[in-house]
């Protein structure tokens, strides 16, 4: 297997179409289905079609995207961390979750810093960029700690949802 950055305690690999469990456990979390939202991946098919269509797609076209969070003592996968590129925001941003018996151990940290640096340093983002629910103050936090601020809001197309945009950048709006 190959990974695309190690830490202390965990790795980061590309998803494949072997991970739709981990998927629809992620997917059907209760922090997932607050903060993100319900994506109707509830079979195994519906998992394989989301990950051909979202990170596997991404790898291909962007070279990047979001990837499997696991332990590096065991390889149980606990999280997604990584690099997207949405249509309505100027920059790429990073986007993470973490299953919910992960939650508190500093591992989103751990990994979202890391990834942070390998988006600047290996794939040479000069902005990175972040998108969060007004109420989700754990992703707030997170999102200071690594070195974004908030620069304003961003309305999710398609919705009447107002997100709080964060960025590494302070004169972006």
């Amino acid at each position: 297997m190959k990974y695309i950055l190690e830490t202390g305690r965990l790795r980061l690999r590309q998803f494949t179409t072997g991970d739709t469990a981990f998927i629809i456990e992620l997917l059907n979390s209760p922090g997932w289905l607050q903060f993100i939202g319900d994506r109707n991946v509830k079979t195994t098919e519906q998992a394989k079609q989301y990950l051909e269509d979202g990170p596997l797609k991404s790898y291909i076209n962007n070279g990047y995207g979001l990837w499997l969070v696991e332990l590096k003592n065991n390889s149980k996968a606990i999280g997604m961390c990584g690099i997207i590129n949405r249509d309505f925001l100027d920059n790429p941003d990073i986007g993470f979750a973490f299953l919910p018996g992960y939650h508190g151990n500093g591992y989103a940290t751990e990994i979202a810093d890391a990834t942070m640096g390998y988006a600047k340093q290996q794939l040479h983002i000069s902005t990175i960029t972040a998108i969060t629910a007004k109420d989700n103050e754990k992703s707030i936090r997170l999102l200071e700690k690594i070195g974004l601020r908030f620069t304003g809001t961003v309305n999710y197309p398609g919705t009447n949802e107002e997100l709080l945009l964060y960025s590494d950048q302070q004169n972006l709006i």
